[in-house]
C-alpha cells in the first residue's frame, strides 16, 4: 500500500527544522554571547608598539589595531541597542592566540596578527589593515648592512610568528644560515638584541622601529631595507559566525571608505605617541595605500 505525506504538514515540518537551525546559530554566535553577557572579550599585547600595548603593568591597552577594534565594540553597540558594553582584554602571544579565540576566552584578536592562508583554515580575518615588510633590526656598529651578512650570526625571532617561518625556509634554501634564539614575544625579542646576546632581530619593519623608537639609545639602531616578504596584518575573529564576521567586515571598510583609517593611522605613526612621545615617522606605502582603496582580507 503506498503512503503520501500530506504536503502541508511536511512543508511545516521542514520549515521548522531550518528555524531551529537559525535560532541555534544565532542562539550560540558572538552577538548573542555579547548581548547575553553585556560583554566583549579583546585579545591584545603588553609591547606591539604602535598596534596594542600597554603603559603600565594595571593600563588598559591602547594602539592602532585597538583603536579599529574599539569601532567595532561600537558597532556591536549600536547592532545589539546595549546602551554600553563592558571591553574586557586578555594579553596574547603568538602561541595562544588563535586556541584562546577559538574557545571563546576571546571574541577579537587585535593586535598585529598575519593573515596567513594555513590560519584561514582555523580562523577569519577583517579586511587586512595595515602590510609591512620582514626584516631585520641590527645595531649600527655591527657591520650588518643587508640579510645575507646575518650568515652565521645570531639571529632573535619570535617563537610562533611568521618572521621565524620565513627564517627558517631562508635557511633551508641555503641562502642565509644563522643561530636561531626565539624570545617569547616581540618585547623580549628586542631585548636579546639589545643586551648583545643576538645580533640582529627578525620581524616585521614596522613594530621594529616602534621598539627602536622606544629604546634607551634609539640611534644605536638601524633596519635593513631588504625584506623577506611583504605580510597583511588583519583582525582575528571566530569562524563559522556570518552574522559577527559581516559587522566586523562593514566596520573595517566604513573605516577605509570614509578615511577614518588615515586619521587613525596618522595619530599613531605620523604623530608622537606615548610612552615617550616618540614620532615613528612611518610614511604609508604603497601597499598600505592600495588596501585601503580597495579592502581585502586575502592571505599570504
Amino acid at each position: 500500500m503506498d503512503f503520501k505525506l500530506p504536503l502541508v504538514p511536511f512543508a511545516l515540518a521542514l520549515a521548522l527544522v531550518f528555524a531551529c537551525g537559525a535560532a541555534s546559530a544565532q542562539d550560540t554566535g558572538t552577538l548573542r554571547k555579547i548581548k547575553d553577557s553585556g560583554t566583549i572579550q579583546i585579545g591584545a599585547r603588553d609591547s606591539q608598539i604602535p598596534f596594542s600595548y600597554k603603559l603600565s603593568a594595571d593600563s588598559a591597552p591602547i594602539g592602532f589595531t585597538n583603536d579599529i577594534c574599539l569601532k567595532i565594540v561600537d558597532a556591536v553597540k549600536a547592532k545589539l541597542g546595549l546602551p554600553k558594553i563592558e571591553v574586557r582584554y586578555t594579553m596574547l602571544n603568538s602561541t595562544n592566540r588563535i586556541p584562546l579565540l577559538q574557545n571563546g576566552t576571546v571574541d577579537l584578536d587585535c593586535a598585529t596578527t598575519t593573515n596567513t592562508t594555513q590560519r584561514q583554515a582555523q580562523v577569519d580575518f577583517a579586511p587586512s589593515h595595515f602590510v609591512t615588510n620582514i626584516t631585520a633590526a641590527v645595531k649600527k656598529s655591527s657591520g650588518i648592512n643587508a640579510l645575507p651578512d646575518l650568515n652565521g650570526k645570531n639571529v632573535a625571532t619570535v617563537s610562533g610568528s611568521t618572521s621565524i617561518q620565513l627564517l627558517r625556509g631562508a635557511r633551508k634554501s641555503g641562502t642565509i644560515e644563522v643561530n636561531e634564539i626565539a624570545g617569547k614575544d616581540t618585547s623580549d625579542g628586542f631585548l636579546l638584541l639589545s643586551t648583545g646576546r643576538a645580533d640582529a632581530y627578525v620581524l616585521d619593519d614596522v613594530q621594529l622601529a616602534g621598539m627602536i623608537a622606544s629604546a634607551t639609545n634609539p640611534g644605536d639602531y638601524k633596519i635593513l631595507k631588504e625584506s623577506l616578504r611583504q605580510e597583511p596584518y588583519g583582525i582575528m575573529l571566530r569562524k563559522d559566525d556570518p552574522e559577527f564576521k559581516a559587522l566586523v567586515d562593514e566596520t573595517v571598510n566604513g573605516l577605509m571608505k570614509s578615511g577614518a583609517i588615515e586619521q587613525l593611522y596618522t595619530k599613531w605613526f605620523l604623530s608622537p605617541i606615548p610612552p615617550r612621545n616618540a614620532n615613528l615617522n612611518f610614511p604609508m606605502t604603497d601597499a598600505v595605500r592600495e588596501i585601503y582603496k580597495n579592502p581585502n582580507n586575502k592571505g599570504v
